[in-house]
């Protein structure tokens, strides 16, 4: 596997090795160990979700406010998708800012979102199969998110119109969400 930092560092994009022939292919698409020694600290997953969307669906800004924050190692199985995470902890020399990568099927890259950061992504192809482990649970009370179209984050979606949810049509500004502080320990 290869770890590369992404431009706000403590995002990470995973570059797994393929193992391809004319039968098909294998991939080891996750590896604690190695993805621990790349942090420097423990990540514990608790939990895998898998999701079916279909062209422009936009799912996101998302995240969970402490104690149950997420860390999120994302990927597409089938698809592609512009997967964006955003810094959301105030003081950050970072806040504010995003990275964007785009996740396919084919490329099997995946992003490593760690605590502090708004997740979504938007669905390119005619459907996706999107994947992702988390290391806390769901918390309806904790759940939170920022508006997608944010003009002070300046995301490029890649496209205009979007197949969007009731509830992120109605998400804050960043600048009136409940964000995290930059100076608290979020992997105690």
């Amino acid at each position: 596997m290869n770890f590369i930092r992404a431009k706000i560092p403590d995002v990470v994009i995973v570059e797994p090795k393929v193992h391809g022939d004319d039968r098909g292919y294998f991939v080891e698409t996750f590896r604690q160990d190695k993805l621990e020694e790349f942090l420097g600290f423990r990540v514990n997953f608790c939990q895998d979700n898998e999701s079916k969307s279909s062209f422009g669906v936009l799912r996101g800004l998302h995240y969970q406010l402490p104690p149950y924050s997420q860390t999120k190692l994302v990927r597409v199985i089938e698809g592609s998708v512009l997967d964006v995470a955003v810094d959301i902890r105030k003081g950050s020399p970072t806040f504010g800012q995003h990275v964007s990568v785009r996740l396919t099927g084919e490329n099997k890259r995946q992003l490593f979102v760690p605590r502090g950061f708004a997740h979504g992504f938007v669905v390119l192809s005619e459907n996706v199969i999107f994947s992702y482990k988390v290391d806390n649970y769901y918390s309806l009370e904790c759940d939170r998110g920022i508006a997608y179209d944010d003009k002070d984050i300046g995301v490029d979606w890649m496209m205009d119109k979007f197949n969007l949810s009731q509830k992120d049509t109605k998400q804050p500004l960043l600048k009136d969400a409940e964000v995290f502080n930059f100076l608290d320990n979020l992997y105690e």
